[in-house]
C-alpha cells in the first residue's frame, strides 16, 4: 500500500512557510520545525514600521538589485516575479499598495495579520508546526536529530527543506549554526557576512558628536567612492550618525561594495556630499558671498543650507583653516571625505551575505551531495537590499524548493510503495 510521503521544513519564516504551502498543495505531509516558540519571528520583526513586501519597480531593475547573484536569482523571480508575489498576498485577503518611493506594503501596513492568515490557511491544508525544536543534523541513521525542552528528538521524513535563515538576528532563531552541520558534509559554505548594516569610521566620533548628534539623520546627501575594481559608486539619500560611524537606508544600500572594498583595503574613505542639489559653482558663490558680523554656522545655514548635523560633521571632520577658507570649505561640502574603517558586526546587520553556494545546488535547489535536501531563503548564497528584495527572493526561493521537495518525495514514494 502506497503511503502520503513526508517532508520536513525546518524554519518557520517566510521561505519555509512557501515551501510548506507548496508541498501541502501537492498532497504530502509537511511537518515544520522552528527553534522559536513561535514561526515567523523575524517575519513579524520586519514588519514594524511597515511590512514592505517587495518593489513595483520595472522587472529588469528589479532583479539587477541581486548584484554578483542575479543569475541564481533570476530564474526563481521569473517563476515568481513580484506582481505574482502581490497576487499571492491578496489570496490571503490581504490588500497590497505602491508607496511613493514605489516599495510595496499590506494595506494596513502590517505583518501580523497577513502571516495570521497565512498560518491559518497553512493549518487547514494539514501542516504541522513543531515550535522549540533547534535542528542539530542527522543522527548515524540519517533521522532527523532536533533539541526539544525535554532533550532529543528524531524524525524521519522522505525529504527535506532547509530554511534557516542566514547569521543575523540571532535573538530571532538566524544564528548561522547550521554552516558546520552542512559544511561537515562537505557542502560548499561561504562564510557569513553582515549585510545592510552600519560602518564604522576610522577613529571613530568625538565625545562630543557621538553625545549631541547620534541618532541624527543628514538628509538629502550623497556618497560616493570607487570599489576595488575601479566601478565607482554613487548614491543619493538618507543616512544616519551612529555612535562610531553611518548608517541608514543609504548606506545599507550600498554596504555590500562597501563591506567588499574594506576587506581588500583595510579602510576605504568615502565622499559625502552634503548639497547635491547644488553644484560646487553654486556652493563656491555662496559660501564665499561675504558674511559680515553672522557665525560661519549662519552664514552656512542661510547660504547654502547646511545646518544641524551637517555642521557638525564639517566640524567634525575639517580643521579650523579649511572651516575658515570659503573655497576649501565649499570643496568639502561638496565632497567630504568619511574614513570607514569596517562594518558592523553581523549580530546588527539587518541581513547577511554568504550561504549555501549556488554551485552546491541543482536548479531546484537541492544539494548534490545530500539528495532529497533542499536549501531556501537567506541562508543561500545571495545578497540584496532593503525595499522588499530581500522578502521576495525568501518568497522565491521557498516557492522553488517547496516545488522540488514534492517532485523527489513523491518519486521516492512512487519508488518504495507497494
Amino acid at each position: 500500500m502506497k503511503t502520503m510521503p513526508t517532508v520536513a521544513v525546518i524554519g518557520g519564516g517566510p521561505a519555509g512557510l512557501m515551501a510548506a504551502e507548496m508541498l501541502a498543495a501537492g498532497g504530502v505531509q509537511v511537518d515544520v520545525y522552528d527553534t522559536m516558540p513561535s514561526v515567523g519571528r523575524k517575519f513579524l520583526l520586519a514588519g514594524v514600521g511597515g511590512m514592505n513586501i517587495t518593489h513595483s519597480e520595472p522587472f529588469e531593475a528589479f532583479v539587477s538589485r541581486y548584484g554578483a547573484r542575479v543569475t541564481a536569482i533570476r530564474p526563481l523571480l521569473d517563476a515568481f516575479s513580484p506582481d505574482a508575489l502581490r497576487a499571492w498576498i491578496e489570496t490571503l485577503g490581504v490588500e497590497t499598495f505602491v508607496g511613493s518611493s514605489g516599495r510595496v506594503f499590506p494595506r494596513d501596513m502590517k505583518a501580523a495579520p497577513l502571516l495570521r492568515a497565512w498560518l491559518h490557511r497553512l493549518r487547514e491544508a494539514g501542516v504541522r508546526f513543531h515550535v522549540r525544536h533547534r535542528w542539530l543534523g542527522w543522527s548515524e541513521t540519517g533521522a532527523l536529530r532536533f533539541a526539544v525542552p525535554e532533550g532529543e528528538q528524531l524524525a524521519q521524513a522522505d525529504a527535506v527543506v532547509l530554511a534557516l535563515g542566514g547569521g543575523s538576528w540571532a535573538k530571532l532563531g538566524s544564528d548561522g549554526a547550521w554552516t558546520p552541520l552542512l559544511a561537515q558534509r562537505g557542502v560548499g559554505v561561504a562564510p557569513l557576512l553582515p549585510s545592510n548594516c552600519g560602518f564604522d569610521v576610522a577613529g571613530g566620533w568625538s565625545e562630543h558628536l557621538r553625545s549631541r548628534f547620534a541618532g541624527q539623520p543628514l538628509k538629502t546627501v550623497a556618497l560616493r567612492f570607487t570599489d576595488t575594481a575601479g566601478q565607482p559608486h554613487e548614491r543619493r539619500g538618507e543616512l544616519m550618525l551612529s555612535d562610531g560611524g553611518i548608517e541608514g537606508s543609504l548606506v545599507y544600500a550600498l554596504s555590500a561594495p562597501l563591506r567588499d572594498a574594506i576587506a581588500v583595503q583595510g579602510a576605504l574613505t568615502v565622499q559625502l556630499d552634503l548639497a547635491p542639489d547644488k553644484t560646487l559653482a553654486q556652493v563656491v558663490a555662496e559660501v564665499a558671498h561675504p558674511r559680515g558680523a553672522r557665525s560661519l554656522s549662519s552664514h552656512l545655514q542661510s547660504r547654502a543650507g547646511i545646518r544641524g548635523v551637517k555642521m557638525a560633521l564639517l566640524r567634525e571632520t575639517l580643521p579650523a583653516d579649511q572651516l575658515n577658507d570659503p573655497i576649501k570649505l565649499a570643496h568639502a561640502i561638496k565632497s567630504l571625505p568619511i574614513t570607514l574603517a569596517a562594518p558592523r558586526p553581523l549580530a546588527e546587520a539587518i541581513s547577511s551575505a554568504g550561504g549555501v553556494r549556488f554551485e552546491a545546488l541543482d536548479p531546484h535547489l537541492m544539494l548534490r551531495g545530500l539528495p532529497g535536501v533542499f536549501c531556501a531563503g537567506e541562508m543561500l548564497d545571495w545578497e540584496a537590499p532593503t525595499g522588499g528584495y530581500l522578502l521576495t527572493a525568501c518568497f522565491a526561493s521557498g516557492r522553488a524548493a517547496g516545488q522540488g521537495a514534492l517532485r523527489y518525495a513523491g518519486s521516492e514514494s512512487a519508488s518504495s510503495g507497494s
